[in-house]
């Protein structure tokens, strides 16, 4: 099965930049590169076998398709959906948050809507989470 291409959007994009200053400014760089490397590493693995993740919060949050997939040796979660031609990641959240609160807005919408049409991305769009490298 080929691997589909991971397409982050600008939120799954601000809460990666977010971790990664708070990781570099807490603890050594070292730590701060095994956090990007942990987020290629999911992304690697939900473009190869997107089903695998849990479609736990898909349940709590009445999201159908929505779901999660653990980092390696990091507290974080890559929530996403899988769409014909790409993965659609929109949120990387610390585990311990509040997750159905940090997913919806206070009037109890979610942020972004799941469907199709609501944003247009490309597989030329994919993205790598090595930018964060400088």
């Amino acid at each position: 099965m080929r691997a589909k291409p991971v397409v982050p959007r600008e939120s799954a994009t601000r809460d990666v930049d977010e971790a990664s200053r708070t990781t570099s400014t807490r603890v050594p760089t070292r730590r701060h590169f095994g956090f990007i490397d942990a987020l290629e590493q999911a992304y690697a693995h939900i473009g190869r076998y997107p089903a695998t993740g849990s479609p736990r919060y898909a349940q709590e949050l009445n999201l159908p398709g929505l779901r999660c997939w653990p980092l390696k040796r990091y507290p974080h979660l890559v929530f996403y959906l899988e769409r014909s031609d790409y993965i659609d990641v929109w949120k990387v959240l610390h585990g311990q948050r509040d997750i159905p609160t940090w997913m919806r807005e206070p009037d109890g919408v979610c942020h972004e809507r799941i469907a199709p049409a609501d944003r247009e991305a490309r597989p030329s769009q994919a993205r790598s989470a090595c930018r964060y490298r400088a």
